[in-house]
Protein backbone atom coordinates (compact mmCIF):
# COMPACT_ATOMS: atom_id res chain seq x y z
CA UNK A 1 0.00 0.00 0.00
CA UNK A 2 1.40 3.39 -1.03
CA UNK A 3 1.18 5.84 1.88
CA UNK A 4 -0.25 9.23 0.94
CA UNK A 5 1.85 11.65 2.95
CA UNK A 6 2.53 15.33 2.37
CA UNK A 7 5.73 16.56 4.03
CA UNK A 8 5.66 20.16 5.24
CA UNK A 9 9.42 20.44 5.61
CA UNK A 10 12.36 20.07 3.27
CA UNK A 11 13.03 16.38 3.48
CA UNK A 12 16.57 15.40 2.49
CA UNK A 13 16.01 12.92 -0.32
CA UNK A 14 19.48 11.45 -0.47
CA UNK A 15 21.99 11.43 2.33
CA UNK A 16 24.65 9.12 3.72
CA UNK A 17 22.84 7.29 6.54
CA UNK A 18 25.72 6.68 8.96
CA UNK A 19 23.17 5.90 11.67
CA UNK A 20 19.83 4.19 11.17
CA UNK A 21 17.04 4.86 13.67
CA UNK A 22 13.60 3.41 14.27
CA UNK A 23 11.13 5.78 15.91
CA UNK A 24 8.23 3.73 17.25
CA UNK A 25 4.63 4.66 18.02
CA UNK A 26 2.82 2.10 20.23
CA UNK A 27 -0.38 2.19 18.21
CA UNK A 28 -1.66 1.92 14.68
CA UNK A 29 -0.38 4.01 11.77
CA UNK A 30 -3.46 6.27 11.50
CA UNK A 31 -3.15 7.23 15.18
CA UNK A 32 0.56 7.99 14.81
CA UNK A 33 -0.23 10.53 12.09
CA UNK A 34 -2.31 12.49 14.59
CA UNK A 35 0.35 12.42 17.33
CA UNK A 36 2.02 15.82 17.18
CA UNK A 37 4.89 15.03 19.56
CA UNK A 38 5.79 11.79 17.79
CA UNK A 39 5.76 13.36 14.33
CA UNK A 40 7.79 16.38 15.46
CA UNK A 41 10.50 14.17 16.95
CA UNK A 42 10.63 12.27 13.68
CA UNK A 43 10.91 15.53 11.70
CA UNK A 44 13.78 16.97 13.75
CA UNK A 45 15.81 13.77 13.51
CA UNK A 46 14.95 13.34 9.83
CA UNK A 47 16.49 16.76 9.16
CA UNK A 48 19.89 15.61 10.49
CA UNK A 49 22.48 14.83 7.84
CA UNK A 50 23.99 11.40 8.19
CA UNK A 51 20.98 9.94 10.01
CA UNK A 52 18.30 7.74 8.48
CA UNK A 53 15.06 7.41 10.42
CA UNK A 54 12.01 5.24 9.87
CA UNK A 55 8.65 5.36 11.64
CA UNK A 56 7.44 2.05 13.06
CA UNK A 57 3.86 1.45 14.27
CA UNK A 58 2.07 -1.53 15.79
CA UNK A 59 0.57 -2.41 12.39
CA UNK A 60 3.75 -1.87 10.32
CA UNK A 61 4.06 -4.87 8.01
CA UNK A 62 7.28 -4.19 6.16
CA UNK A 63 10.23 -2.04 7.19
CA UNK A 64 12.69 -0.13 5.06
CA UNK A 65 15.63 -0.96 7.32
CA UNK A 66 16.69 -4.37 8.53
CA UNK A 67 16.86 -4.75 12.31
CA UNK A 68 20.55 -5.65 12.06
CA UNK A 69 21.26 -2.20 10.58
CA UNK A 70 19.31 -0.24 13.21
CA UNK A 71 21.40 1.17 16.06
CA UNK A 72 18.74 3.15 17.94
CA UNK A 73 15.11 2.18 18.58
CA UNK A 74 12.99 4.77 20.40
CA UNK A 75 9.44 4.51 21.75
CA UNK A 76 6.85 7.16 22.49
CA UNK A 77 5.36 6.31 25.92
CA UNK A 78 2.33 8.51 26.57
CA UNK A 79 -0.15 6.25 28.41
CA UNK A 80 0.30 3.78 31.26
CA UNK A 81 -0.92 0.81 29.22
CA UNK A 82 1.41 1.55 26.29
CA UNK A 83 3.86 -1.00 27.71
CA UNK A 84 1.60 -3.79 26.39
CA UNK A 85 1.98 -2.62 22.78
CA UNK A 86 5.66 -1.76 23.24
CA UNK A 87 6.37 -5.33 24.42
CA UNK A 88 4.43 -6.76 21.48
CA UNK A 89 6.44 -4.62 19.07
CA UNK A 90 9.75 -5.68 20.62
CA UNK A 91 8.82 -9.34 20.31
CA UNK A 92 7.60 -8.79 16.76
CA UNK A 93 11.23 -8.03 15.89
CA UNK A 94 12.58 -10.82 18.14
CA UNK A 95 14.03 -8.37 20.66
CA UNK A 96 14.16 -9.60 24.29
CA UNK A 97 12.05 -7.53 26.67
CA UNK A 98 14.83 -7.00 29.21
CA UNK A 99 17.82 -4.86 28.30
CA UNK A 100 20.14 -7.28 30.12
CA UNK A 101 19.10 -10.10 27.76
CA UNK A 102 19.93 -8.20 24.56
CA UNK A 103 23.13 -8.80 22.65
CA UNK A 104 25.51 -6.14 21.34
CA UNK A 105 24.17 -6.52 17.79
CA UNK A 106 20.69 -5.34 18.81
CA UNK A 107 19.87 -1.61 18.91
CA UNK A 108 19.79 0.52 22.05
CA UNK A 109 16.16 0.75 23.17
CA UNK A 110 14.91 3.97 24.75
CA UNK A 111 11.65 5.70 25.64
CA UNK A 112 10.36 9.18 26.26
CA UNK A 113 7.02 10.77 27.01
CA UNK A 114 4.77 11.69 29.96
CA UNK A 115 4.71 8.23 31.56
CA UNK A 116 8.45 7.70 31.76
CA UNK A 117 9.21 11.34 32.54
CA UNK A 118 6.88 11.14 35.54
CA UNK A 119 8.03 7.75 36.83
CA UNK A 120 10.33 5.53 34.73
CA UNK A 121 11.13 3.21 37.67
CA UNK A 122 8.68 0.34 36.91
CA UNK A 123 10.20 0.11 33.42
CA UNK A 124 13.90 0.29 34.38
CA UNK A 125 14.81 -3.17 33.14
CA UNK A 126 13.16 -2.83 29.73
CA UNK A 127 14.93 0.23 28.34
CA UNK A 128 18.59 1.11 27.99
CA UNK A 129 17.83 4.76 28.71
CA UNK A 130 15.02 7.28 29.04
CA UNK A 131 14.55 10.85 27.83
CA UNK A 132 13.23 12.88 30.77
CA UNK A 133 11.22 16.02 29.95
CA UNK A 134 10.81 17.97 26.71
CA UNK A 135 12.61 15.89 24.14
CA UNK A 136 13.02 18.22 21.16
CA UNK A 137 16.63 19.17 21.92
CA UNK A 138 18.01 16.21 23.87
CA UNK A 139 16.77 13.73 21.26
CA UNK A 140 19.04 15.38 18.72
CA UNK A 141 22.00 15.26 21.13
CA UNK A 142 21.35 11.57 21.76
CA UNK A 143 21.26 10.79 18.05
CA UNK A 144 24.44 12.78 17.36
CA UNK A 145 26.33 10.96 20.13
CA UNK A 146 25.14 7.59 18.84
CA UNK A 147 26.14 8.53 15.27
CA UNK A 148 29.59 9.76 16.24
CA UNK A 149 30.25 6.69 18.41
CA UNK A 150 28.38 3.98 16.51
CA UNK A 151 31.35 1.62 16.52
CA UNK A 152 31.72 1.72 20.31
CA UNK A 153 30.13 -0.74 22.73
CA UNK A 154 26.69 -0.14 24.22
CA UNK A 155 28.23 0.51 27.62
CA UNK A 156 30.56 3.13 26.21
CA UNK A 157 27.72 4.87 24.37
CA UNK A 158 25.47 4.76 27.44
CA UNK A 159 28.26 6.29 29.51
CA UNK A 160 28.38 9.22 27.10
CA UNK A 161 24.59 9.53 27.06
CA UNK A 162 24.36 9.50 30.85
CA UNK A 163 26.35 12.74 30.94
CA UNK A 164 23.54 14.52 29.05
CA UNK A 165 21.07 16.54 31.10
CA UNK A 166 17.67 14.87 30.79
CA UNK A 167 18.94 11.34 30.10
CA UNK A 168 18.45 8.53 32.65
CA UNK A 169 20.40 5.28 32.25
CA UNK A 170 18.96 2.74 34.74
CA UNK A 171 21.96 0.40 34.53
CA UNK A 172 24.13 3.10 36.12
CA UNK A 173 21.79 3.57 39.10
CA UNK A 174 19.61 6.44 40.18
CA UNK A 175 21.08 9.90 40.24
CA UNK A 176 19.25 13.20 40.30
CA UNK A 177 17.88 13.75 36.80
CA UNK A 178 16.77 17.26 35.94
CA UNK A 179 13.70 17.34 33.71
CA UNK A 180 14.44 19.33 30.60
CA UNK A 181 12.20 22.32 29.92
CA UNK A 182 12.39 23.73 26.43
CA UNK A 183 12.02 27.41 25.62
CA UNK A 184 9.28 27.55 23.03
CA UNK A 185 11.12 29.65 20.52
CA UNK A 186 9.62 27.71 17.62
CA UNK A 187 6.11 26.52 16.89
CA UNK A 188 5.51 22.79 17.02
CA UNK A 189 3.16 21.77 14.21
CA UNK A 190 2.10 18.79 12.14
CA UNK A 191 5.03 18.13 9.78
CA UNK A 192 3.25 15.40 7.78
CA UNK A 193 -0.32 15.60 6.49
CA UNK A 194 -2.28 12.56 5.37
CA UNK A 195 -5.84 11.57 4.59
CA UNK A 196 -5.02 8.28 6.32
CA UNK A 197 -4.57 10.04 9.68
CA UNK A 198 -7.16 9.53 12.40
CA UNK A 199 -7.82 13.27 12.08
CA UNK A 200 -7.71 13.38 8.29
CA UNK A 201 -5.51 16.06 6.74
CA UNK A 202 -5.61 18.05 9.97
CA UNK A 203 -2.85 20.55 10.67
CA UNK A 204 -2.24 20.61 14.44
CA UNK A 205 -0.43 23.52 16.06
CA UNK A 206 0.79 23.64 19.65
CA UNK A 207 -0.26 27.07 20.91
CA UNK A 208 0.60 26.67 24.59
CA UNK A 209 2.64 24.27 26.72
CA UNK A 210 1.79 23.90 30.40
CA UNK A 211 -1.09 25.25 32.45
CA UNK A 212 -1.18 27.99 35.08
CA UNK A 213 -4.21 26.50 36.87
CA UNK A 214 -2.07 23.80 38.51
CA UNK A 215 -4.96 21.56 39.54
CA UNK A 216 -3.80 19.36 42.42
CA UNK A 217 -4.21 16.10 40.51
CA UNK A 218 -2.99 17.18 37.07
CA UNK A 219 0.19 15.59 35.77
CA UNK A 220 -0.03 17.48 32.46
CA UNK A 221 0.06 20.77 34.35
CA UNK A 222 2.97 20.09 36.70
CA UNK A 223 4.99 18.08 34.19
CA UNK A 224 4.93 20.98 31.73
CA UNK A 225 5.56 23.95 33.98
CA UNK A 226 6.23 26.75 33.46
CA UNK A 227 3.35 27.88 31.24
CA UNK A 228 4.85 28.85 27.89
CA UNK A 229 3.29 30.51 24.85
CA UNK A 230 4.20 30.31 21.19
CA UNK A 231 5.23 33.73 19.82
CA UNK A 232 2.18 35.39 18.26
CA UNK A 233 3.72 36.34 14.91
CA UNK A 234 5.15 32.84 14.55
CA UNK A 235 1.72 31.36 15.26
CA UNK A 236 0.21 33.37 12.42
CA UNK A 237 3.01 32.35 10.04
CA UNK A 238 2.58 28.67 10.89
CA UNK A 239 -1.21 28.87 10.55
CA UNK A 240 -0.66 30.33 7.07
CA UNK A 241 1.67 27.44 6.27
CA UNK A 242 -0.95 24.94 7.38
CA UNK A 243 -3.77 26.63 5.49
CA UNK A 244 -1.68 26.60 2.31
CA UNK A 245 -1.84 22.78 2.44
CA UNK A 246 -5.21 21.97 4.07
CA UNK A 247 -8.37 23.66 5.30
CA UNK A 248 -8.41 21.75 8.61
CA UNK A 249 -6.51 23.12 11.59
CA UNK A 250 -6.52 22.28 15.30
CA UNK A 251 -5.13 24.36 18.15
CA UNK A 252 -3.52 22.27 20.88
CA UNK A 253 -2.61 23.01 24.49
CA UNK A 254 -3.79 22.43 28.04
CA UNK A 255 -4.73 26.09 28.38
CA UNK A 256 -4.91 27.56 24.88
CA UNK A 257 -7.32 30.33 25.85
CA UNK A 258 -4.67 31.66 28.25
CA UNK A 259 -2.49 32.65 25.31
CA UNK A 260 -2.19 36.46 25.50
CA UNK A 261 -3.15 36.69 21.81
CA UNK A 262 -5.77 33.93 21.72
CA UNK A 263 -8.56 36.34 20.78
CA UNK A 264 -6.35 37.86 18.09
CA UNK A 265 -5.63 34.39 16.69
CA UNK A 266 -9.36 33.66 16.62
CA UNK A 267 -10.01 37.00 14.90
CA UNK A 268 -7.38 36.14 12.28
CA UNK A 269 -9.17 32.86 11.51
CA UNK A 270 -12.63 34.46 11.65
CA UNK A 271 -11.68 37.20 9.19
CA UNK A 272 -10.32 34.64 6.74
CA UNK A 273 -13.60 32.73 6.91
CA UNK A 274 -15.61 35.92 6.43
CA UNK A 275 -13.50 36.66 3.35
CA UNK A 276 -14.53 33.36 1.82
CA UNK A 277 -11.90 30.87 3.02
CA UNK A 278 -13.32 27.43 3.85
CA UNK A 279 -11.62 26.71 7.18
CA UNK A 280 -12.47 23.99 9.69
CA UNK A 281 -10.95 24.67 13.10
CA UNK A 282 -11.13 22.75 16.36
CA UNK A 283 -9.66 23.32 19.81
CA UNK A 284 -8.68 20.79 22.47
CA UNK A 285 -10.81 22.40 25.21
CA UNK A 286 -11.64 25.81 26.62
CA UNK A 287 -11.46 27.35 30.06
CA UNK A 288 -14.87 28.17 31.48
CA UNK A 289 -13.75 31.66 32.49
CA UNK A 290 -12.21 32.36 29.07
CA UNK A 291 -15.22 31.79 26.83
CA UNK A 292 -16.36 34.96 25.13
CA UNK A 293 -18.51 35.93 22.16
CA UNK A 294 -15.67 36.37 19.65
CA UNK A 295 -14.08 33.01 20.46
CA UNK A 296 -17.35 31.09 20.15
CA UNK A 297 -18.29 32.88 16.92
CA UNK A 298 -14.97 31.81 15.43
CA UNK A 299 -15.47 28.18 16.45
CA UNK A 300 -18.98 28.13 15.00
CA UNK A 301 -17.87 29.83 11.77
CA UNK A 302 -15.14 27.18 11.49
CA UNK A 303 -17.65 24.36 11.75
CA UNK A 304 -17.35 23.35 15.39
CA UNK A 305 -20.74 22.37 16.81
CA UNK A 306 -19.70 21.30 20.31
CA UNK A 307 -16.88 22.02 22.73
CA UNK A 308 -15.51 20.69 26.01
CA UNK A 309 -15.27 22.50 29.33
CA UNK A 310 -13.35 21.04 32.25
CA UNK A 311 -15.06 21.87 35.54
CA UNK A 312 -13.57 18.82 37.37
CA UNK A 313 -15.98 18.90 40.34
CA UNK A 314 -19.59 19.83 41.05
CA UNK A 315 -19.24 21.97 44.16
CA UNK A 316 -17.38 25.24 44.51
CA UNK A 317 -15.75 23.93 47.71
CA UNK A 318 -14.26 20.89 45.99
CA UNK A 319 -13.14 22.96 43.01
CA UNK A 320 -11.18 25.12 45.45
CA UNK A 321 -9.64 22.01 47.02
CA UNK A 322 -8.29 20.89 43.65
CA UNK A 323 -7.22 24.45 42.73
CA UNK A 324 -9.90 24.82 40.04
CA UNK A 325 -11.25 28.17 41.16
CA UNK A 326 -14.48 28.41 39.20
CA UNK A 327 -17.81 29.52 40.59
CA UNK A 328 -21.25 28.50 39.38
CA UNK A 329 -21.96 31.94 37.93
CA UNK A 330 -18.98 31.58 35.58
CA UNK A 331 -20.18 28.14 34.45
CA UNK A 332 -23.70 29.37 33.65
CA UNK A 333 -22.31 32.41 31.87
CA UNK A 334 -20.08 30.21 29.70
CA UNK A 335 -23.07 28.08 28.67
CA UNK A 336 -25.12 31.18 27.85
CA UNK A 337 -22.38 32.60 25.63
CA UNK A 338 -21.92 29.24 23.91
CA UNK A 339 -25.64 28.83 23.20
CA UNK A 340 -26.30 32.44 22.20
CA UNK A 341 -23.47 32.39 19.69
CA UNK A 342 -24.28 29.20 17.85
CA UNK A 343 -22.73 26.19 19.59
CA UNK A 344 -25.14 23.24 19.74
CA UNK A 345 -23.79 21.68 22.92
CA UNK A 346 -21.13 21.40 25.58
CA UNK A 347 -19.49 18.44 27.25
CA UNK A 348 -18.47 18.97 30.85
CA UNK A 349 -15.51 16.96 32.05
CA UNK A 350 -15.26 16.05 35.72
CA UNK A 351 -13.64 13.64 38.13
CA UNK A 352 -15.03 11.51 40.94
CA UNK A 353 -13.20 10.28 44.01
CA UNK A 354 -11.16 13.45 44.44
CA UNK A 355 -9.55 13.94 47.86
CA UNK A 356 -12.09 15.16 50.48
CA UNK A 357 -15.06 14.48 48.15
CA UNK A 358 -18.37 13.94 49.98
CA UNK A 359 -21.88 12.86 49.04
CA UNK A 360 -22.88 16.53 49.10
CA UNK A 361 -20.31 17.29 46.39
CA UNK A 362 -21.88 14.67 44.11
CA UNK A 363 -25.36 15.98 44.84
CA UNK A 364 -24.23 19.48 43.88
CA UNK A 365 -22.89 18.04 40.64
CA UNK A 366 -26.31 16.58 39.82
CA UNK A 367 -27.97 19.83 40.85
CA UNK A 368 -25.67 21.74 38.49
CA UNK A 369 -26.66 19.49 35.60
CA UNK A 370 -30.35 19.79 36.48
CA UNK A 371 -30.23 23.58 36.55
CA UNK A 372 -28.28 23.79 33.31
CA UNK A 373 -30.77 21.50 31.60
CA UNK A 374 -33.72 23.49 32.95
CA UNK A 375 -32.41 26.93 31.94
CA UNK A 376 -30.87 26.04 28.58
CA UNK A 377 -33.58 23.91 26.96
CA UNK A 378 -32.65 22.45 23.60
CA UNK A 379 -28.94 22.81 24.26
CA UNK A 380 -27.04 19.52 24.27
CA UNK A 381 -25.37 19.06 27.66
CA UNK A 382 -23.40 15.92 28.47
CA UNK A 383 -20.98 14.95 31.23
CA UNK A 384 -17.90 12.77 31.15
CA UNK A 385 -16.09 11.51 34.23
CA UNK A 386 -12.96 9.63 35.15
CA UNK A 387 -11.96 8.62 38.66
CA UNK A 388 -9.08 10.17 40.55
CA UNK A 389 -5.66 8.63 39.89
CA UNK A 390 -2.71 9.86 42.02
CA UNK A 391 0.05 11.01 39.70
CA UNK A 392 3.76 11.64 40.47
CA UNK A 393 4.98 15.23 40.81
CA UNK A 394 1.54 16.60 41.73
CA UNK A 395 0.32 17.84 45.14
CA UNK A 396 -2.01 14.83 45.30
CA UNK A 397 0.72 12.22 44.66
CA UNK A 398 0.51 11.27 48.36
CA UNK A 399 -3.29 10.76 48.23
CA UNK A 400 -4.62 7.26 47.69
CA UNK A 401 -7.74 6.40 45.72
CA UNK A 402 -11.02 5.51 47.31
CA UNK A 403 -12.01 1.86 47.41
CA UNK A 404 -13.14 0.52 44.02
CA UNK A 405 -16.52 -0.55 45.37
CA UNK A 406 -17.19 2.93 46.79
CA UNK A 407 -16.19 4.57 43.50
CA UNK A 408 -18.42 2.22 41.50
CA UNK A 409 -21.32 3.12 43.78
CA UNK A 410 -20.63 6.80 43.10
CA UNK A 411 -20.51 6.15 39.36
CA UNK A 412 -23.83 4.27 39.48
CA UNK A 413 -25.41 7.11 41.48
CA UNK A 414 -24.33 9.74 38.95
CA UNK A 415 -25.44 7.74 35.91
CA UNK A 416 -28.82 7.12 37.51
CA UNK A 417 -29.39 10.70 38.62
CA UNK A 418 -28.25 12.23 35.34
CA UNK A 419 -30.42 9.80 33.41
CA UNK A 420 -33.45 11.04 35.38
CA UNK A 421 -32.90 14.58 34.09
CA UNK A 422 -32.11 13.54 30.52
CA UNK A 423 -28.35 14.02 30.58
CA UNK A 424 -25.89 11.45 29.28
CA UNK A 425 -23.05 10.75 31.71
CA UNK A 426 -20.10 8.67 30.52
CA UNK A 427 -17.77 7.34 33.21
CA UNK A 428 -14.42 5.64 32.70
CA UNK A 429 -13.85 2.12 33.99
CA UNK A 430 -13.19 2.32 37.75
CA UNK A 431 -11.31 -0.97 37.63
CA UNK A 432 -9.01 0.17 34.85
CA UNK A 433 -8.40 3.47 36.66
CA UNK A 434 -7.36 1.41 39.69
CA UNK A 435 -4.60 -0.35 37.74
CA UNK A 436 -3.56 2.95 36.19
CA UNK A 437 -2.99 4.22 39.73
CA UNK A 438 -0.96 1.11 40.57
CA UNK A 439 1.29 1.63 37.55
CA UNK A 440 1.60 5.39 38.19
CA UNK A 441 3.01 4.81 41.68
CA UNK A 442 4.95 1.67 40.80
CA UNK A 443 8.55 0.87 41.73
CA UNK A 444 11.47 -1.45 40.90
CA UNK A 445 9.56 -4.52 42.09
CA UNK A 446 7.21 -4.37 39.09
CA UNK A 447 9.46 -5.97 36.45
CA UNK A 448 8.17 -9.55 36.52
CA UNK A 449 4.64 -8.39 37.36
CA UNK A 450 4.51 -6.24 34.21
CA UNK A 451 5.91 -9.04 32.04
CA UNK A 452 3.33 -11.46 33.43
CA UNK A 453 0.49 -9.02 32.72
CA UNK A 454 1.66 -8.88 29.12
CA UNK A 455 2.07 -12.65 28.83
CA UNK A 456 -1.44 -13.19 30.19
CA UNK A 457 -3.03 -10.89 27.61
CA UNK A 458 -3.17 -7.53 29.40
CA UNK A 459 -6.83 -7.73 30.46
CA UNK A 460 -8.13 -6.90 33.95
CA UNK A 461 -7.85 -10.52 35.04
CA UNK A 462 -4.22 -10.61 33.93
CA UNK A 463 -3.34 -7.71 36.26
CA UNK A 464 -4.99 -9.38 39.22
CA UNK A 465 -3.44 -12.77 38.50
CA UNK A 466 0.05 -11.33 37.97
CA UNK A 467 -0.10 -9.27 41.16
CA UNK A 468 -0.99 -12.36 43.15
CA UNK A 469 1.75 -14.44 41.51
CA UNK A 470 4.50 -11.90 42.24
CA UNK A 471 3.24 -10.68 45.61
CA UNK A 472 2.53 -7.14 44.42
CA UNK A 473 0.37 -5.40 47.01
CA UNK A 474 -1.68 -3.51 44.43
CA UNK A 475 -4.00 -2.01 47.05
CA UNK A 476 -1.02 -0.34 48.72
CA UNK A 477 -0.01 1.44 45.50
CA UNK A 478 -3.60 2.43 44.66
CA UNK A 479 -5.18 3.18 48.04
CA UNK A 480 -2.43 4.14 50.48
CA UNK A 481 -2.15 7.72 51.70
CA UNK A 482 1.61 8.18 51.73
CA UNK A 483 3.36 10.14 54.46
CA UNK A 484 5.46 13.08 53.27
CA UNK A 485 8.63 11.48 54.65
CA UNK A 486 8.29 8.42 52.40
CA UNK A 487 10.90 8.17 49.68
CA UNK A 488 8.97 7.91 46.44
CA UNK A 489 10.24 5.88 43.45
CA UNK A 490 10.30 9.00 41.27
CA UNK A 491 11.95 11.41 43.74
CA UNK A 492 15.21 11.34 41.77
CA UNK A 493 13.46 13.09 38.88
CA UNK A 494 13.92 16.80 39.58
CA UNK A 495 10.88 18.67 38.33
CA UNK A 496 10.28 22.26 39.35
CA UNK A 497 8.75 23.66 41.50
CA UNK A 498 9.98 20.68 43.55
CA UNK A 499 8.85 18.36 46.32
CA UNK A 500 8.85 20.91 49.14
CA UNK A 501 6.45 23.11 47.16
CA UNK A 502 4.19 20.11 46.44
CA UNK A 503 4.04 19.25 50.15
CA UNK A 504 3.00 22.79 51.08
CA UNK A 505 0.47 22.87 48.26
CA UNK A 506 -0.96 19.52 49.40
CA UNK A 507 -1.38 20.86 52.93
CA UNK A 508 -2.95 24.11 51.70
CA UNK A 509 -5.45 22.49 49.37
CA UNK A 510 -6.54 19.70 51.72
CA UNK A 511 -7.12 22.21 54.53
CA UNK A 512 -9.81 24.05 52.52
CA UNK A 513 -13.27 23.59 54.00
Amino acid sequence: MVKKELFLYNKIKSKNDDLKVWMAFPGIYSFSLSSLGFLWMFKTIDELDGVGIERICSDTEKTQYKLSDVKLFGFSFSFDLDFLTIFAMLEKYNIPLKASDRSEDLPLIFAGGPVTTANPTPYNEFFDFFIIGDGEDVNLEVVKICKDNKDKSKKEILTLLSALEGVYVPAFGKKVIKKLTKRLSECIYTPILSEDAFFKNTFILELVRGCANRCGFCLASYLNLPLRFMPYEDVLDIIKLGLSKTNKIALLGAQISAHPHFKDICSFIYNKIQNGDNIEMSVSSLRVDAIDTDVVKTLVAAGQKNSTLAIEAGSERLRKVINKNLNEKQIFNAVKIAKDNGLKGLKFYGMIGLPTETAEDLEELVSLGKNLKKIYKGFDITFGFSSFVPKPHTPFQWCGRENTKVLEEKATFLKKEFHKIGITANISSIKWDYWQAVLSRGDESFTEFIIEVYREGGKLGAFKKAAKKYNINADFFAYENYVFEKELPWDFINIKPGKDFLIEENKRLLSIT
